[in-house]
Order: structure tokens, then sequence, then C-alpha cells
């Protein structure tokens, strides 16, 4: 029996000044699948989805959308909602203080004359709650959970509203493989209820692994919609030729690196959790890395690779931090951010929207921020001066922005990264760690950053690189430490890097045995 279309979105397209950012754009769900959306940053895929969910109201673009049978027009998401139709967007919109009922719940409140019935909210989102596969009690708080469980939670709520259409915006990107797993084993559950679902992800083996079709969108235009159960296979290589619209033979750019004298070394450096004083969060763990070298920091989380970096990098985590750090050979200070940085050290963090940049200034100030002293004169900043370094980095790095003066959180992600990237740079540090820097970005803006990171060791700087992705390790990185419960477990160079072995080596317990 044929299954029936659930959603239709017909010559849609949409104008922000000066750009086109959708161009007769058209999208055919079928009901009761998992849907799939993949394109490069900036291709148009998530403001599709704001445009069918009333993020971007009727009106504000040409075309139309059909859902359940009938043309619909938004004017706002609690439109979109009442007919079955919820988004949760890669930023969660979870209140933090507030508890897993009242989340759920909120604006959608279940109530008695006015007043909120606190029983009734309690067993209802116990129930959703244990439906999504969470066993925490509904009073807890969202702060009290980590993030691959407040996803379930935004999944909760959004079955609250009796949902017929999920929209996942980069469901994984902030999450460790295990929760990835759990969270698209729910999606294909609700699946199985006959929830329809489509989700935007640039990690296309999970697309393999769960769509039942994929739309590809490029520069804001349709470009094909892949059947992933048909005759013939749709492979990683076919979504990103169609996404690119080019082959990517080689997903990491050919380098041959060239090593020199050692330039940091971090040794027994041992740190406690911030608030349980008593847990030992990295323990005892010594890694070095060389000149012109990249170095790997591999393991599941909560390994401790993030703490280790921060701790080091003035101290921004932890308590009860223990160790030493050699620079050329001599011991320095890392004890705060500014010691750290006069050390030629510097971090980019995992969180650049949150922590790496500020994203109601633009690139310019952005990129300026990390070494202020650089563009100024007599104290005060020199605005042609900061001006020109900004564009300088603009055109070197490729940000794709016809102008410095634009604001950051206006830009991709990957555009994004490059000016924290820039941030950095411009500070000429000796030593660059590099936290996630190719989370939540696509494809091709990733081969971007991996040759900007092998340039950067061939300019002669040692840089740490932490990704939750092995290939990524494998094709970049010259040597890469594995790291679990807190402890370096292992040192394996590039030639001896598989997949296997790191997974082995990043499951072995502080005595060495396999968890």
């Amino acid at each position: 029996m044929e299954q029936s279309t659930i959603l239709e979105m017909r010559g849609i397209t949409k104008r922000f000044p000066g750009v086109i950012a959708l161009n007769d754009v058209n999208l055919a769900v079928t009901r009761g699948e998992v849907h799939a959306i993949c394109g490069e940053n900036g291709a148009g895929k998530s403001t599709l989805m704001k445009v069918l969910s009333g993020v971007y109201p009727h009106g504000s673009y040409e075309g139309e959308i059909v859902f359940d049978g009938e043309p619909v027009e938004f004017r706002g998401i609690r439109d979109s909602e009442r007919k079955g139709i919820v988004i949760i967007h890669q930023e969660l919109a979870l209140s933090p203080y507030l508890s897993l009922a009242e989340n759920i719940f909120l604006g959608n409140e279940r109530s008695r004359r006015g007043v909120v019935d606190w029983n009734k909210t309690n067993s209802e989102a116990a129930r959703l709650l244990r439906r999504v596969g969470l066993t925490e009690p509904p009073d807890t708080r969202v702060t009290d959970i980590g993030v691959g469980k407040q996803q379930l939670v935004e999944i909760a709520k959004a079955l609250s509203k009796e949902v017929k259409l999920l929209i996942l915006d980069e469901p994984t990107a902030a999450l460790n493989d295990e929760d990835s797993d759990h969270l698209l084993d729910l999606i294909r559950g609700l699946r199985d209820d006959g929830i329809t679902s489509i989700i935007i992800s640039h990690k296309l083996n999970e697309l393999e692994a769960i769509a039942d079709s994929t739309t590809v969108i490029r520069d804001g235009r349709t470009i094909e919609t892949l059947d992933m159960h048909g005759a013939e296979p749709v492979t990683q290589d076919r979504l990103i030729r169609g996404m690119v619209g080019r082959a990517l033979d080689h997903r990491f750019p050919e380098h041959t690196p060239t090593i020199g004298e050692e330039v940091l070394r971090i040794e027994d450096w041992t740190v406690h959790h911030p608030i349980d004083r008593q847990r030992v969060v990295v323990r005892n763990a010594s890694v070095n890395v060389r000149r012109g070298e990249i170095v790997g920091l591999a393991g599941l989380m909560g390994a401790g690779r993030t703490e280790l970096a921060m701790s080091v990098f003035g101290r921004r985590y932890g308590t009860g931090v223990s160790g030493r750090v050699y620079k050329n050979g001599e011991e320095v200070d890392t004890s705060t951010v500014q010691a750290a940085i006069r050390a030629g050290i510097a971090y980019a963090t995992e969180d650049r929207k949150r922590y790496g940049l500020n994203l109601i200034d633009t690139i310019q100030h952005n990129v300026s921020a990390s070494a202020l002293g650089k563009v100024a004169r007599w104290g005060v900043v020199d605005k042609n001066v900061e001006l020109a370094t900004a564009e300088r980095f603009r055109k070197e790095l490729a940000v794709k922005s016809p102008t410095v003066a634009a604001l950051v959180g206006k830009l991709s992600g990957g555009n994004q990264q490059k000016v924290v990237l820039s941030k950095w740079i411009f500070a000429d540090p000796d030593v660059l760690i590099l936290d996630e820097p190719t989370r939540g970005i696509d494809i091709g803006a990733k081969y971007e950053i991996y040759t900007i990171v092998n340039r950067l060791a061939d300019e002669g700087k040692a840089v740490i690189l932490i990704s939750s992705e092995l290939p990524e390790l494998i094709g970049v990185c010259d040597r890469i430490y594995t790291l679990s419960q807190g402890s370096v477990t292992g040192e394996v160079v590039r030639a001896d890097a598989t997949q296997e072995h790191l997974m082995h080596l990043m499951t072995m317990d502080k005595n060495g045995t396999t968890r």
C-alpha cells in the first residue's frame, strides 16, 4: 500500500536584504517516514524549516505549504504547533532552573480553573519521560542532567503537543556516540508509532543509518531527493557529491609534516571537579607536542579531554589543579588566562557560540579581541589597523561575508569557526589547542578547516586537536593520545592508528583493563 504525502512545500523562495536564502525550493515528505535534509552550511536547510514552522511567517516568503492535505498559512510557531508540527532547534530551548515537568508543559500548562494542576503535570510528565527512555523524576531540574538527556526532554515536550511532524535540527551535534545512538533509536520508535520526522544533520553516517529519504539542498536550491532504501545504495560519497557539487575523493587534505623540537610538555596534570572536589576528573596526565606537529586527544564523553585543555589554559576548569607545564623546556605559569596567553598558548573552545565569540558584535571586533594591544596605540584601538587586520583574515581564511562589519551571529557555523581561528591566530601563539573545531559544520567547511590547521602546523605552530570523531583524528593528526576516566591510556602514531585500536584504548579503565 502506497503511503500518502503529509507535507509539500512548493516553490519556496525566501529573501533577506541582498541575499536569496531559498530559491524555488520544493520538498515532499511521506507520512510516517524519517526524511533527512542535508547540505553545506548556509545552503538554506534551517531557513526552510523556519519557514515551515512559522518562525518566518506567511507573507515573508513566496510559495505554498500543504500539510495533511490542506494549504496552511502559519503566522507563528503556535499556528504550526496547533497543526501538529513541532521544531527542536540546535540550541535547546529549555529553562535550566525549571523542572523537567515544568519545561515539558511550559506554555501548555495542565491546569484547572486557571491554576496549575501539579499532580496531573507530574504524572503526565513522568509518562512522557518514560516514553523517551528517561527515568529521572519529573521534579529534576534541567541543569542537573546532561545535554543528551536534555534532547530527550525536548522530544517529550514535542510529544505533549500531539506532534504529527517532528523537525530536529542537528539533534546529535553536541552528543557523544552513546547518546546519539539512543536518540536515533527513539526516532525509529516514533516512526513505528506513525510520527513523521524531518532531521537535519551533517553526520552522514547517521543519515545512512536512519533516513528513509534524503533531500539535498545546495546554494538555496533543491538538488535532488534520494530514496535511501532504493535498488542502488546511497553512500556517503553520493551525498557529498550532491551537497558540494563535486566528489571529495579525499576528505582530509594531503599533508607531509615537518616536525621539530618539543614546544609544550604537560606533566602529571591532575584536576578535581569544580563542585565535587573529591572527584578526580584528570589524573596524572602527561602529554607533549612538538613544533609543526598536530597531536590529537581522543576519548569518550567524560574522559577528561576538554577538562585537561581548559585547566591548562588559565585554570578555566576545576579545583585542586596540580602538575607542571613546560614551554621550550622551561616551566611556565598558566594559572590565569592572561598568563597562558603570555606563555604563547591559545585555546579555541568547543562551544564557540557561548564562549568563543560575541555573536552580537562584528567580525572585526571578534578577530581583534584576543590581542587588542596589537591594534592599539597609547592604549586606544586604532580602528584602521583593526579593520585591515580583520580584512586580511577574512580573505586568508575565506570567511564568506562581504564585509568584516557583519555580525558574527549571522554567519554559518563553518564561517563562525573561521572567525574563532582568526581570533587566536592573530594572537600569534606557539601552541594552539582546538577543541572540537569542526563540530556542527558541513563536509566542505571541514575540509577548509583541516587545510587551515595544516597550514598552521607548517608555519611552526604546535597544535593540539580534540575531537569526538575518530576518522577526523586519524585523518589529520600526526600522533594521538587516548584518555579514559581522566587518565592517558595510550599514545598512537598516525601510521598505527585505527578506529578499533583507539576505541580499545579509550575504553580502558585506570588499571589498564577494558571496561
